[in-house]
């Protein structure tokens, strides 16, 4: 049975899925000994994504806030490989907003194809910067306002 239809399985997302997006040039670096993007390089395209829309979204160095968010969870679906030396588009779209996580779905892809090559799954929860227990914050309301738009189903 091939992958999309099994019935336990969520399907392949295509670019449709997504709100937000952004190019990313790939590296001779980013690919593995077997010829294909190295696990950890697809985490950091992840990463990527979510923060480089933060940083344009609000206008802000969201690294300076007294709020931050920390990176509570993530996963990987892959379904075809990348690799270099073609870019990669990511797709950002949020599934879930709360009082101080969001969820995050990036889609990559590459090429003219309209089903994404992997899935990234991105969970930040905001923490207190300011105290070294880094205690669970409500989101600072600039970033609620750059991660909202690119709800799923809006509020």
């Amino acid at each position: 049975m091939p992958h999309d239809t099994h019935p336990d399985r969520p399907s392949r997302p295509t670019r449709a899925d997504f709100v937000a997006w952004r190019q990313v040039t790939t590296r001779w670096r980013d690919d593995d000994a077997y010829g294909h993007l190295n696990n950890a390089t697809y985490y950091e395209l992840f990463d990527t994504a979510v923060n480089a829309h933060l940083y344009e979204a609000t206008g802000l160095d969201i690294r300076a806030l007294p709020q931050i968010g920390i990176v509570a969870e993530t996963s990987c679906r892959y379904f075809r490989e990348l690799g270099f030396p073609a870019p990669i588009d990511t797709g950002l779209v949020v599934d879930k907003v709360g009082r101080s996580s969001v969820v995050y779905r990036i889609g990559l892809f590459q090429g003219p194809s309209d089903e994404a090559a992997a899935e990234g799954r991105f969970v930040h929860v905001y923490v207190d910067n300011t105290d070294p227990a880094r205690p669970a914050v409500p989101m600072p309301d600039a970033i609620r306002a750059a991660v909202e738009p690119l709800l799923t189903r809006p509020i």
